[in-house]
């Protein structure tokens, strides 16, 4: 089975420059889901993404300037599920149905970017809902942030992870065919200049599981976890903190713990 064309592999060092400089007024209401299962989590930030909508509207109707906006984060895990994104192929998918059963494994196609990928335990999972208008308009750029939060994360653990040109995601030695490797998927959803969907970077993750599907639809890259880089576990909680602070920093946004979201 082939997978779709990928340009040539090469690195991307572009540097991104952070959101503001420590002075935003922006606040990121974030919570924890556990272990969500992955339908759940969907329809949650659907509800987190219309009330984002909402409340930009409604500022636009009274006048008010593109600042104080809406600003969620959800972050945890799910049991396993494949997703695959509105312009994927489910010829990527390497299970029949019943197989998928027999495994335990679910699979939904959803409406964010890219192609296949696997989420389950030990991964980091982190879905921005985020009102753009307030920070910047332009996805590209939202999409290289996701990426250098990541960058930024792995290189406090020893890690030079990197781009690779077409392609979007972390992955490490990017530059090398024989040995590059992706350890964080990324596909959003924008509408409106609101953000869904989101990250999903392996930790302590079974990358068995990506033998079963065309990862993001790349037939001849592998991929690698934190936990396989690093020659054993790793603290899921203290990265999942550390990444959230790195976010924060990186978009200029204070951060506010407020597990009732997750009710909303």
């Amino acid at each position: 089975m082939k997978a779709a064309q990928r340009p040539e592999h090469s690195s991307d060092h572009q540097k991104v420059e952070p959101v503001g400089g420590g002075t935003s007024s922006e606040e990121l209401i974030w919570a924890e889901m556990g272990g969500m299962p992955f339908d759940q989590a969907w329809a949650l930030q659907e509800r987190l993404f219309k009330r984002v909508v909402d409340a930009k509207l409604l500022r636009r109707e009274r006048g008010e300037a593109h600042k104080d906006g809406l600003h969620y984060l959800l972050c945890g895990h799910h049991p396993d599920v494949f997703t695959l994104g509105r312009n994927g192929l489910e010829e990527h998918l390497l299970l029949k149905a019943e197989q998928l059963r027999e495994q335990g494994i679910e699979f939904f196609r959803i409406n964010r970017g890219g192609d296949i990928t696997y989420h389950g335990p030990g991964q980091l999972v982190a879905y921005p809902i985020l009102d753009l208008d307030c920070l910047f308009t332009d996805i590209g750029r939202y999409l290289r942030m996701l990426e250098e939060s990541v960058i930024l994360l792995l290189a406090e653990y020893g890690l030079n992870a990197e781009r690779l040109v077409g392609a979007t995601g972390v992955w490490l030695d990017a530059g090398n065919p024989f040995k590059a490797r992706k350890i964080c998927a990324i596909g959003i959803r924008a509408g409106r200049w609101v953000t869904m969907h989101g990250l999903a970077l392996n930790l302590n993750t079974d990358l068995s599981r990506f033998g079963l599907i065309i990862p993001c639809g790349i037939a001849d890259k592998a991929v690698t976890s934190l936990a396989a880089e690093l020659g054993g576990p790793v603290d899921e909680a203290a990265i999942a903190q550390r990444w959230r602070e790195v976010f924060a920093r990186l978009f200029d946004m204070k951060m506010t713990h407020n597990q009732n979201i997750i009710n909303y």
